[in-house]
């Protein structure tokens, strides 16, 4: 198999410059230049669809990674995605898919934290832990992840008690559920820290940004005194995005083994979208050739992607809502520069991300996005409360991202006229939800308390609760700093100074 390399978003790309292995680019996260690193080209997935249908989770993963992850023996891949993909996860499909109101369910929360993210950070420890030893790096490294809700919570858990391996957690105080915070400060482990940021995820995430950066140059909080080894838990991780592209050929080989779909019949994925990962990894396994239609893009009331996709204009420039799905209130969507790297190129994507920076909009030509096979569309807060109730009926219960997802497939369907076969990607329990969840089933049940309003569900929906999310009631709260979104740089200094 010949050797895959990667280059960064605001490079020339292949013929223009060096490329890093794998290894390289899981290591460091973002490229030096600010960029995202991404592969020289796509490999052809190897496998027909019939082969696929019968192929276990397991096995699907490792066929996706290794044409990516060229620098990692078939050995050490198989250990890797054995250990990711075991008993840590409840549902022995480990992303099962389920028919409910017409469409069908990907389930990608039978994880350790509920939730999608848990689908990649099961392995990304590994792949890091190796990428060190593969470049020489005897350095601690210092895993600094900005989370919008659920990545902060499988991050540590992934890293936690890693030797060699530091963790730094940064949440917006006032922008995740009760259950994701409790998720995060009650995280016990002597290498995890979390700290609260008094402000959105965009500020939470401009952070973590500007010390990558200033780390590079050796400038801000870093100007005295050692520099850490950072590396990033984040989707701007491509450790972080290549599993997710399995998931997507996963799903396709469920709805063939049922006879949903004929093999190499194109169907359609709608994606709850905040910070672009989820949804990018779908195009990936499209242009790897899996037989998808369109990826309908979608947002929430923060709809800044849906207008992109819309008009061909980003603007960042606009009110941040917050609302009942929390993991998309973002108006950065840090991994659309990388779908931009693929149709725009690598010139274009540096001019674009300076001008987002400087001026907070860029524009990109409407038909370069619709290239893509990426649609944008939306559902308000009252769309998605009214999808919960709608399919709650039905005897099925989603969490308020998947809500949005099935109430924006609702409208495209519906202003498109297109019946192909559609799967919402479900990125969380409805218990990391409870309280959103039952009031949009009926407003009477609201109630004030997160770990009460659980138990409600449990009720209402016949099933129980991921034990990982009851236990939080009574687990002691480890982690209690808090800051301003510009003293993060000084609070990694001081945790590291220890």
């Amino acid at each position: 198999m010949a050797d895959m390399f990667y280059y960064s978003t605001r490079s020339a790309g292949p013929g223009g410059g060096t490329g890093v292995t794998a290894s390289e680019a899981i290591l460091r996260g973002p490229a030096p230049d600010g960029g995202l690193y991404v592969p020289e080209k796509f490999p052809e997935a190897g496998f027909g669809w019939a082969r696929l249908a019968d192929m276990a989770y397991r096995d699907t993963a490792l066929e996706i990674l290794r044409p990516y992850l060229t620098d990692y023996t078939d050995a050490e891949l198989e250990k890797y995605v054995r250990a990711a993909y075991d008993a840590k996860f409840d549902a022995p499909e480990i992303a099962p898919v389920a028919e409910r109101a017409g469409v069908f369910f990907l389930e990608l929360f039978h994880g350790r934290t509920s939730a999608f993210k848990d689908m990649a950070l099961s392995l990304l420890p590994y792949l890091l832990k190796a990428a060190a030893e593969k470049q020489n790096v005897r350095d601690e490294i210092v895993v600094l992840t900005a989370t919008s809700g659920d990545t902060g919570k499988a991050a540590l858990e992934g890293f936690a008690g890693v030797e060699g391996i530091k963790v730094i957690v940064f949440f917006p105080c006032e922008g995740v559920s009760a259950v994701q915070k409790r998720q995060m400060i009650t995280q016990r482990g002597g290498n995890v820290h979390v700290v609260g940021v008094r402000g959105n995820f965009d500020d939470t995430q401009t952070g973590v940004k500007k010390i990558f950066a200033d780390a590079q140059s050796g400038s801000g909080a870093w100007a005295r005194g050692p520099r850490p080894f950072f590396s990033s838990a984040n989707s701007i991780n491509f450790g972080r995005l290549a599993p997710q592209i399995a998931y997507y050929f996963h799903a396709y080989g469920r709805l063939v083994k049922s006879g949903a779909v004929s093999p190499g019949e194109a169907v359609n994925f709608t994606v709850p979208t905040g910070n672009f990962g989820n949804i990018l990894a779908g195009y990936y396994a499209k242009r790897m050739g899996l037989p998808v239609h369109r990826l309908v893009c979608a947002s929430n009331d923060n709809k800044v992607l849906y207008d992109f996709f819309n008009t061909g204009v980003y603007d960042k420039n606009r009110e941040f809502i917050l609302t009942s799905s929390p993991s998309m209130d973002i108006l950065v969507s840090s991994n659309l520069e990388r779908l931009l790297f693929h149709v725009c190129g690598g010139a274009a994507t540096k001019e674009k991300m300076e001008a987002l920076n400087a001026r907070g909009v860029y524009e990109c030509r409407a038909d370069r996005a619709e290239e893509s096979g990426i649609v944008g569309e939306y559902g308000s807060g009252a769309e998605a409360e009214a999808a919960i109730r709608e399919v709650y009926r039905q005897g099925y219960v989603m969490d308020p991202h998947t809500a949005v997802a099935y109430a924006a497939w609702k409208k495209y369907s519906a202003r498109t006229g297109d019946a192909r076969k559609n799967v919402i990607v479900a990125t969380a329990s409805p218990y990391k939800f409870a309280e959103a969840v039952c009031r949009a089933i009926d407003p009477a049940l609201a109630g004030a308390d997160a770990f009460g309003q659980i138990r409600v569900l449990e009720r209402l929906s016949g099933t129980r609760a991921p034990e990982a999310i009851t236990e939080l009631e009574s687990l002691p709260v480890l982690h209690g700093r808090v800051c301003e979104p510009g003293e993060m740089a000084e609070a990694v200094r001081e945790i590291l100074d220890k």
